[in-house]
């Protein structure tokens, strides 16, 4: 396994609309095996493949304290969704920014499992937030795109005067 290197606000790769996901051999096992050992370095909860530069629909959770119950969404689609909540959501490709985004409470998702299996999945709370903000990703969207303009200019600066200190 190895640790991939994740992409970071404003890389426009992170704009690009993911591939459904085709074949299921060896590479595609490899990939998500180094999506979540990348996942929990950095540490996060949530990686979608875009955030490692590859343009396949396939995303990665694990909210559990113990890192214990990792989840594989390939071709991931929702299907149903209700009501909606407020969370604050972070993001492995724009570190250090937490801001509150509004987003449905409950989802019912379609996927493949890392074997190609279609399964549906129901959820609700973090598990519900994480997978609509990492379906997102494969369709070239951030959690800054959900932020007001003067919110979004403000995050502009702040990054780009971080970006000026690290070189």
């Amino acid at each position: 396994m190895a640790i991939l290197h994740i992409l970071h606000y404003p890389d426009e790769r992170l704009r690009r609309k993911a591939v459904p996901v085709t074949s299921f051999g060896p590479p595609l096992q490899r990939l998500i095996s180094d999506m979540l050992e990348t996942m929990y370095d950095a540490p996060g909860v949530g990686l979608a493949a875009p955030q490692v530069d590859v343009d396949q629909r396939l995303l990665v959770i694990d909210i559990s304290e113990d890192r214990s119950r990792p989840l594989c969404l390939i071709n991931p689609e929702i299907l149903e969704c209700s009501d909606s909540e407020q969370m604050e959501e972070g993001c492995l490709s724009v570190p250090g920014v937490y801001e509150k985004v509004e987003r449905a409470a409950w989802v019912r998702v379609r996927a493949q499992d890392r074997d190609g299996t279609s399964f549906e999945l129901e959820a609700d709370g973090l598990l519900a937030v994480c997978i609509q903000h990492e379906i997102d990703h494969l369709e070239g969207k951030l959690f800054v795109d959900y932020l007001s303009s003067l919110k979004r200019k403000r995050l502009d600066k702040r990054l780009d005067k971080m970006r000026r200190h690290n070189m």
